[in-house]
C-alpha cells in the first residue's frame, strides 16, 4: 500500500479570502515503511502572507519570489499523489486549500486524484478523547521528538506526523501482555487490526501411572476430610458442600 503523508503553509488562514498554498511536505511510504522519496517545493503565491501566517512559517515574500507557482509545479504534484492514500493532520484545511489551487487551473479536486484520505486529528480525537491533540501534542504524546521545530515547515511536519502515525496505528509491536496506554489496534487504513489466528491445541491425555497417582491423591484427600472432597464432587457434578 502506498501512503503520502502530506502538509501545507499558506499565507493565511481561509482559501476563500484569496489565501494561497506557499510550501507543500509531503512523505511516502510503502506498507508503513519510509522509503526516503518524498516531495518538497517553495511556491511563489503570488501575494503577501498575512501577518499570524508569516509569523507561524516565517517564509517571507523575498524568500519565494523566485520560486515557481502553483501553475508550474501542479503537473508534478499529480504524478507524485496519484493513487496514494493520503495522511493529513486536520485535513478539511489543507484539502480546502489544495482544492482551491486545483479549481483555480480548472482541474479536478485534489480527493479525485487519490484513493483517500485519512485525518490523523479525527482518528487522534478517537483515541484520546478530551485531550490536546496538535501535532506538538501528539509528539509528545507518542515519544515522536520535534525539539528542532523552531517554526512550522511542510516538509518537518510531514516527517514528524509519519512518525505520529506509525506511532498511533501500530498496534502490538511486542510480546508483552500488558496493555498500552495509547496502543490502538488500529491498522494502516484506521480499521480494527485482525486477530491472529492461535496456533492448533495439543491435548495430552494422562497415563495410566499418572491416573493411578491421582487417584491415591483424592483417596488421601477423601480421609482427611473424612468424607469426599471437593475434587471428587465436581467430577461427579455433585453441587453438595463437601463434608469439612
Amino acid at each position: 500500500m502506498r501512503q503520502i503523508v502530506l502538509d501545507t503553509e499558506t499565507t493565511g488562514l481561509n482559501p476563500r479570502a484569496g489565501n494561497r498554498v506557499l510550501e507543500i511536505g509531503c512523505v511516502e511510504m510503502v506498507n508503513r515503511m519510509l522509503t526516503g522519496n518524498n516531495f518538497h517545493r517553495y511556491i511563489n503565491p503570488e501575494r503577501d502572507s498575512e501577518e499570524g501566517a508569516l509569523a507561524v512559517h516565517g517564509l517571507t515574500t523575498q524568500f519565494l519570489a523566485d520560486k515557481p507557482t502553483f501553475a508550474e509545479i501542479v503537473e508534478q504534484l499529480r504524478a507524485y499523489i496519484q493513487g496514494a492514500e493520503v495522511i493529513i493532520h486536520n485535513a478539511p484545511f489543507d484539502l480546502g486549500f489544495l482544492d482551491a489551487e486545483f479549481a483555480r487551473l480548472k482541474l479536478p479536486s485534489f480527493s479525485e486524484h487519490v484513493s483517500g484520505v485519512i485525518d490523523t486529528l479525527v482518528t487522534a480525537k478517537e483515541l484520546h478523547p478530551g485531550k490536546r491533540n496538535s501535532l506538538d501534542a501528539l509528539c509528545d504524546r507518542y515519544g515522536v521528538s520535534n525539539a528542532h521545530r523552531k517554526l512550522h515547515g511542510a516538509l518537518l511536519d510531514a516527517e514528524l506526523l509519519a512518525d505520529v502515525y506509525l506511532a498511533m496505528t501500530r498496534g502490538q509491536d511486542s510480546l508483552s501482555m500488558e496493555p498500552e496506554a495509547d496502543g490502538s489496534g488500529l491498522d494502516a487504513n484506521g480499521e480494527a487490526a485482525p486477530l491472529m489466528p492461535l496456533a492448533p491445541i495439543k491435548l495430552l491425555a494422562a497415563s495410566e501411572e499418572e491416573l493411578a497417582s491421582h487417584e491415591a491423591l483424592l483417596a488421601a484427600l477423601d480421609k482427611s476430610v473424612r468424607g469426599t472432597c471437593i475434587w471428587r464432587a465436581l467430577e461427579a457434578g455433585d453441587e453438595a458442600t463437601p463434608a469439612s
